[in-house]
């Protein structure tokens, strides 16, 4: 996906042109997400990345519980979020 990091609404707007569609309610989730746990934009984008692999579409609850795990563990980068998600069989 994306490797730079961006902002989670330049993020949405590109995978919005790779085919996915997110809704007023996925919008929310993912805006409550980010303000509940606090996290980076790089932290939301990966944790977008990782549910869309793993789900194949948007789950509003898995996000949020990934974006918990990612706080409670401490991950800061998309290298340590990826590692984390693959370690616990996510991806």
């Amino acid at each position: 996906m994306i490797n730079s990091v961006t902002t989670v609404e330049d993020y949405i707007e590109f995978l919005t042109s790779k085919g996915f569609s997110f809704g007023e309610d996925a919008l929310g989730f993912i805006s409550f997400g980010q303000h509940y746990t606090s996290t980076t934009d790089e932290v939301v984008n990966v944790a977008l990345e990782i549910t869309l692999k793993a789900q194949k579409e948007f789950d509003g609850s898995f996000f949020v519980s990934l974006l918990e795990m990612f706080k409670e563990q401490k991950v800061s980068t998309r290298k340590s979020a990826l590692e984390l998600a693959q370690y616990r069989n996510i991806i």
